[in-house]
């Protein structure tokens, strides 16, 4: 049975219920208005959800009874046992034709006019008989006429109507069988009908019309609705053999949410119990409790999931009022707009349900009012006049993701920057430094608002901050994407309850915390033997995580602890990486113990101005700890309200197609200027203690992980301090290891390494404009060969760059970076490969015009005037280098570019910085040759 149709049977069963026992006491007592009132609204309901669903004959007999209810409450009508007793009916056949509609799915044939023209004429102030009055003055002339036609003559009453031998047949035996007889009138009206039906057609025999209309007994005695008990016969078959099918109705119950509540809460306790009789036995592997806490804890599993089910409503309720909101926008702002609604069945706690109602509300009214455009605007675009907003809701790792998006104009981004720097929330040189992505955070700032005039919608600066407020205070997150002219997509995240949650037990200067699990992404082991070992940058700790820096947060710090403070650069620590929204970082903590279901209780009325805890639990040891909030924690950090994370500029940039992004870190060394070099050659950025610094000859040194580390300035005139730290830049490759001393190590970013002009110092590419400063970038090689000179292959056996008289396997290196051709040539020399280098795709196809031949090529894939793909297609349509496996090199290695290298003739693709994946690669695709 359609879920729309099972729900109005179970609740419209539950109103006729309350309406006989209401009518009965409103009977006895005429005078109470307020069970009137209650009676009138029920039967209101049932009549307008059975016009919504298309029920006609149902809502015909709910509309009459409503119509003598409403003189009832208008006082117009006395309230008499027969009035009560003809409503009464009307319910009693509303239910007979409910129980018929349950069982065949399908509302049955048939009207109830008899039973309406009475409700009618009572509501009319008419006597019931005067419901279907008989035209009695011209009642002979039918009659005579009727008359001749039946040989036997007709059986007739005491006014001379005739009464067909049928019609009183039917009634003897529904008599018999002990249904109520239908009263005189009824007989005559239902004659009266048959007389002028026949009068209509054509003539013929007086007998013949009773033999090919006989009545139903529903349409015949429409006043006594027992006479169709055989109906539901049908339905009767379909009843299993074990017993009765039951009823739809009796399928449900109504609880009052106070009780669910209750019951949650005792659910809470008996997880807390669980959990301390579970700590209690976890350290005796012989316990004779083992087995049975075993299943008292999967029985407590089974039992708290029920009933957070009975707690869970489909989130289509929160959106039940945004279709007339949109509406009502739509015909106020003249817009044309068409709101889809995706995933209205997904469940979510009631609680979660109720706190995000009005952050939805806002912002599908925000995508409408500030992201759709007016429909001139949109057709002068190229865009459908009709513009569109979605919602969609889903279930993804025990989180429900909300996306609200428009195909509108997307946020102006200028006009943000205008208002960020009028308002003085930042420089225009800080908005020179930020992502587009990082800039649209601003809107989620109190106040901030671009509308130029304030409409009943926006323009008062309320409404992105209080929904980021709402929605983080239920921890949950929200992210907002935007291209402009495209549209925004705002993502939510939230818990799908918020009284037990899953969090991650850690402890810091001896005092466990809970993380909620919901915002852990990983968690991370660091120390100094290690290869995850945490740096510093401007006094602030970070962490290498996977060719990228994590900014880090110490747990210590921030919650001002007195306990002994690690060494964050030598002692064993573990980061929980943990993501609020775009932004990223990691939280340092000692200890890490194991993932609990907690019971979550709010925080005591002292603490709750400490934005770093959402609330407290209760530990299987009955030691009460704080839960902390990943929210609150990034927010101290100034991050959140900046959007400023890596990931976040990673997706922004990856956006861009005007050429090769990169991350690139900037320093300073011997002098102002600032210098960069490619992070991805950076193994690590450490602080050397100068007092630790030692000499080979006159070279220093440094004891590095059990070797000696050669330390190399930028500057040949460097002066070394006395005492303090000294920022070194460690290069590793298999068993050497480089320091690169510098000044300062000022930044890292994502930008492109365009060298604007060439550099003939040594030690340096070029210069480049690198976040809107000229930078010099360094030849990191040159550097490299002055701590060892093999680092590339010792000198008696290294091939010279390009040397053509090499016996190694040619390969052809193409590639618009100078930068790049310099470092990756020595390292594919080293391998033992005859290197010639290409600046460009059209400089190779010039070296294939002169006739040379190579046993491989390998080619960037961002590169002007001709990409790589196109190179590809070119080498490939010509039977001079056809044959010439290729690989190619991006730093964008997603399945889609493998799968586009491969449609264009590329054998491989392997990321542009690894260096070893980049030799196997190469070695494996000439092996196959």
């Amino acid at each position: 049975m359609d879920d729309l149709l099972s729900e109005f049977i179970t609740e419209t069963s539950e109103s006729l219920m309350v309406l006989d026992s209401e009518l009965v006491k409103f009977e006895q007592d005429p005078n109470d208005t307020e069970i009137l009132s209650n009676i009138f609204r029920l039967m209101h309901t049932i009549k307008g959800t059975c016009g919504f669903l298309g029920l006609p004959r149902l809502e015909k007999v709910a509309h009459a009874g409503e119509n003598v209810l409403g003189k009832f409450r208008e006082g117009t009508l006395e309230v008499t046992p027969q009035a009560v007793t003809l409503i009464l009916h009307a319910i009693d056949t509303i239910k007979e034709l409910l129980q018929i509609l349950e069982d065949t799915e399908t509302e049955p044939d048939g009207d109830d006019q008899e039973l309406i023209d009475q409700l009618n004429a009572m509501a009319e102030g008419r006597s019931i008989e005067e419901a279907a009055p008989a035209p009695v003055a011209e009642a002979p002339a039918p009659v005579a006429e009727a008359a001749p036609a039946a040989p036997s003559g007709p059986i007739t009453n005491e006014n001379g109507f005739p009464v067909a031998a049928e019609l009183l047949a039917e009634v003897e035996q529904a008599v018999a069988e002990g249904v109520k007889a239908p009263s005189q009138n009824e007989i005559e009206a239902q004659m009266q009908a048959e007389m002028e039906a026949e009068k209509a057609s054509e003539p013929a025999p007086a007998p013949a019309p009773v033999e090919a209309t006989p009545p139903a007994p529903a349409a015949q005695v429409p006043a006594a609705p027992k006479e169709e008990p055989k109906k539901p016969a049908p339905a009767e078959a379909k009843k299993p053999a074990g017993g009765a099918k039951e009823s739809v109705a009796n399928q449900t119950i109504r609880v009052n949410v106070e009780l669910l509540e209750n019951l949650m809460t005792l659910v809470s306790e008996l997880v807390l119990t669980r959990n301390q009789l579970l700590q209690m036995v976890r350290g005796s592997d012989d316990s004779v409790f083992k087995v049975p806490l075993q299943r008292l804890s999967h029985i407590t599993s089974d039992l708290q999931e029920g009933v957070m089910k009975t707690r869970m409503q489909p989130i289509g309720n929160a959106w039940a009022k945004l279709p007339r909101i949109v509406r009502d926008l739509a015909v106020e702002s003249g817009k044309k707009i068409d709101l889809q609604m995706i995933g209205a069945e997904t469940e979510l706690d009631r609680q979660v349900l109720e706190l995000i109602k009005d952050p939805l509300t806002h912002m599908v009214r925000n995508s409408a009012d500030h992201g759709l455009e007016m429909p001139d605007e949109r057709v002068a675009i190229g865009k459908p006049q009709v513009g569109t907003v979605t919602l969609n809701a889903f279930h993804e790792g025990g989180h429900i993701i909300i996306e609200i998006t428009d195909d509108g104009k997307g946020l102006n981004t200028d006009r943000i920057k205008a208002k960020i720097v009028e308002s003085g929330l930042a420089t225009e040189t800080d908005l020179e430094a930020m992502s587009d992505q990082q800039i649209h955070q601003f809107i989620f700032r109190a106040g901030f608002s671009t509308a130029q005039k304030v409409t009943s919608v926006s323009g008062r600066g309320v409404g992105m901050d209080v929904v980021r407020t709402n929605i983080e205070k239920i921890g949950g997150t929200i992210e907002l994407k935007s291209i402009e002219g495209k549209g925004s997509t705002f993502t939510i995240k939230i818990p799908l309850t918020l009284a037990i949650v899953s969090a991650l037990v850690v402890e810091c200067s001896g005092e466990r915390f809970a993380i909620p699990q919901i915002s852990v992404l990983e968690l991370v082991r660091t120390s100094s033997a290690s290869d995850n070992a945490i740096e510093m940058i401007n006094d602030a700790p970070v962490l290498r995580l996977r060719n990228r820096l994590l900014p880090l947060v110490s747990l210590h710090d921030h919650l001002k602890l007195d306990d002994y403070k690690k060494d964050l650069a030598n002692d064993e620590l573990f980061i929980v990486v943990t993501q609020v929204g775009t932004y990223q970082f990691g939280i340092i903590v000692d200890r890490v113990f194991d993932t609990e279901e907690i019971v979550v209780k709010p925080v005591a009325p002292i603490l709750r101005h400490i934005s770093l805890f959402s609330g407290n639990t209760i530990l299987g040891d009955g030691s009460v700890i704080m839960i902390l909030d990943p929210n609150g924690i990034a927010a101290t950090t100034g991050e959140v309200a900046m959007g400023g994370s890596q990931e976040a500029q990673n997706t922004t940039v990856a956006t861009r197609t005007d050429g090769e992004t990169t991350s690139i870190l900037i320093f300073r060394a011997g002098g102002e200027e600032l210098k960069a070099v490619p992070l991805a050659l950076v193994a690590r950025l450490e602080e050397v203690d100068v007092t630790k610094i030692e000499y080979s000859g006159t070279n220093p040194v440094v004891q590095y992980r059990g070797q000696l580390m050669p330390l190399i300035p930028i500057d040949t005139g460097h002066e070394w301090k006395e005492e303090g730290r000294q920022p070194v830049l460690v290069f590793t490759d298999k068993d050497h290891s480089m320091g690169l001393v510098v000044d300062e190590i000022v930044d890292i970013v994502e930008d492109h390494l365009n060298i604007e002009l060439a550099s003939e110092r040594d030690g340096f590419v070029g210069s480049a404009v690198i976040s809107g400063k000229a930078t010099d970038l360094i030849d990191a090689g040159y550097y490299l060969t002055k701590a060892f000179p093999d680092w590339f292959g010792r000198p008696e056996t290294a091939t010279a760059y390009g040397d053509e008289t090499s016996s190694g396997p040619r390969v052809l290196l193409v590639d618009d970076s100078p930068f790049f051709r310099n470092l990756l040539t020595p390292i594919l020399s080293v391998a033992g490969y005859t290197v010639t280098t290409a600046e460009g795709a059209k400089k190779a196809l010039e070296l294939r015009s002169a006739g040379a031949v190579y046993d491989a090529i390998v080619s960037d894939i961002e590169m002007p005037d001709m990409n790589g793909f196109e190179f590809a297609e070119a080498v490939r349509s010509d039977t001079r280098w056809n044959d010439i496996p290729m690989v190619a090199l991006s730093s964008h290695a997603t399945e889609a570019d493998f799968e586009r290298g491969r449609e264009v003739g590329f054998n491989d693709y392997c990321a542009k910085f690894d260096r070893d994946a980049l030799l196997q690669t190469l070695a494996e695709t000439l092996a196959v040759q």
